[in-house]
């Protein structure tokens, strides 16, 4: 096992995949834990498709470094989403079904009408390690640390907007913002994400670590920091397992937390009966 590990690591694009990998999931299952007390789960699955669509327009226009036009342009949409979503005609899944299939038959119909659906739309729809360019790792750090910085110094009224908006409210804690906020975080993690993800798989490991913490722990901050450890591990048992069975490196570590969240429930009956 120590060989196979060093025998991956003498890789320099699995060193990146495990390095952006790493700090993506970190992030991810952060944002998660607010998304899921919320009930804004299928957000990232719908900014997802958000991003697919725009990330491969931008290919197709012939944008080197299409990343850099996709993370403002999900960003906007996150915010529209809520804006949406806030409609009392319109509720937040539907708005989310609404835009997100929007975006992937726009995404799809302009790529097969121009280059046809080829290898660097596939990778942004089932991710691939080896689609992630130098350019893409130093986004995909930058953007992460900026993302972990924020939630750092925003904890305590992230907090207070996950658990009693109202209250957050009427304590004079402007609501609306940290929950834009929220969401602009999790547009900027699920964009840098796909290239590792895919738009499939993306949404997982912004759900699963929550939910699977969620089993045993119940304070805010073991949940979150659990949540971050779930993540990170799960990652990279999954990197590892699909490079020693060549298995897609998105779908094991999918399986790989899936795997967990059975385990966790499994110790959650157990510790409460």
């Amino acid at each position: 096992m120590v060989q196979a590990i060093m025998e991956m690591m003498s890789h320099a694009f699995i060193q990146r995949a495990v390095l952006v990998g790493s700090l993506v999931s970190l992030c991810a299952a952060l944002l998660g834990v607010s998304l899921v007390l919320k009930r804004y789960s299928m957000i990232g699955d719908g900014l997802s498709h958000v991003g697919f669509g725009i990330l491969t327009i931008a290919t197709v226009f012939g944008f080197t470094s299409p990343l850099y036009i996709a993370i403002p342009g999900v960003a906007i949409f996150a915010i529209i989403l809520l804006k949406i979503g806030n409609n009392s005609k319109i509720k937040s899944d539907s708005a989310i079904a609404l835009i997100s299939s929007s975006a992937l038959a726009i995404g799809v119909a302009v790529t097969s009408a121009t280059t046809g659906l080829n290898t660097d739309v596939c990778n942004f729809m089932f991710g691939s390690i080896l689609a992630m360019s130098i350019s893409d790792v130093y986004l995909s750090i930058i953007v992460s640390i900026v993302v972990a910085i924020l939630f750092i110094i925003y904890y305590r009224k992230l907090f207070l907007i996950t658990f009693d908006e109202e209250f957050a409210k009427a304590s004079g804690l402007k609501a609306e913002r940290y929950t834009n906020l929220i969401a602009i975080l999790t547009a900027l993690i699920i964009v840098v994400g796909m290239r590792m993800m895919g738009t499939m798989l993306i949404s997982s490991i912004i759900i699963f670590p929550a939910l699977t913490s969620m089993r045993l722990f119940k304070s805010f901050k073991k949940v979150v920091i659990s949540s971050g450890i779930i993540s990170v591990v799960s990652f990279l048992i999954g990197i590892y397992l699909s490079y020693i069975y060549n298995i897609s490196t998105g779908a094991m570590i999918v399986i790989v937390n899936l795997i967990l969240f059975v385990i966790f429930t499994i110790l959650d009956k157990i510790v409460h009966e």
